[in-house]
């Protein structure tokens, strides 16, 4: 028969198994907190990512971009980017890329408020902007009102009731007499994107325009 253990040998492999365990449980413990720590900047670095673009997408204002074809006797609508109801070039940009035969515009609408009508060509981009206060605010009004030359201050703007700047004639030719449209901007109950629609159906185009703005979720 094999002699049993002393108690002094028993008590020797009992506290060397706890200090083993003790040792192993430290080690996972540190394996635990690298990894939450790991996590924690990973995390970190993402939120430093995305907050700019947060940012960038907070400064677009609502409403919508539609830019209008009228190529080979038919009207035709398609959804612009977000980005140009805030900027004059990128929705100039946009307008020129899809480089139709035929008359090409673009109707701004931001926030409800007021709208932008934009039509490129050869010789400058034609523009009319249906509220000129709104450059107070909003990026792309005061972008419209600097390449129409306005010099209008902006104290000038903070004491103005609304009032319409540009060419008043800019859609004459396909459709929409100038007498017409002022008044469809003098309708100063509707909003923009009801001023809008009424430009749409006195073109011809509101159906298509419409089909759009579903789409939308408008």
């Amino acid at each position: 028969m094999r002699p049993r253990p002393t108690t002094q040998t028993g008590v020797f492999v009992t506290y060397q198994g706890w200090h083993t365990n003790r040792i192993a449980r430290r080690q996972a413990w540190s394996r635990w907190l690298v990894k939450v720590c790991r996590l924690g900047l990973a995390l970190a670095h993402m939120g430093a990512q995305s907050a700019p673009a947060q940012g960038q997408a907070a400064d677009i204002p609502d409403g919508f971009g539609v830019a209008v074809v009228r190529e080979d006797g038919k009207w035709r609508c398609s959804a612009m980017r977000k980005a140009a109801l805030n900027s004059l070039t990128a929705a100039e940009t946009e307008l020129r890329e899809l480089r139709s035969a035929g008359a090409v515009f673009g109707l701004l609408d931001v926030d409800d408020e007021f709208f932008v009508i934009v039509r490129p060509a050869p010789a400058g981009t034609r523009l009319l902007l249906s509220d000129a206060t709104a450059a107070l605010d909003y990026d792309i009004a005061a972008e419209v009102l600097e390449k129409l030359d306005n010099d209008i201050s902006s104290e000038e703007l903070e004491e103005a009731d609304p009032f319409e700047e540009g060419d008043l004639g800019l859609l004459s030719d396909i459709g929409l007499p100038e007498a017409v449209l002022g008044v469809i901007l003098d309708e100063s109950d509707l909003y923009a994107d009801e001023q809008l629609g009424r430009i749409a159906r006195e073109m011809g185009f509101a159906d298509e325009l419409s089909a759009v703005l579903d789409r939308l979720g408008r």
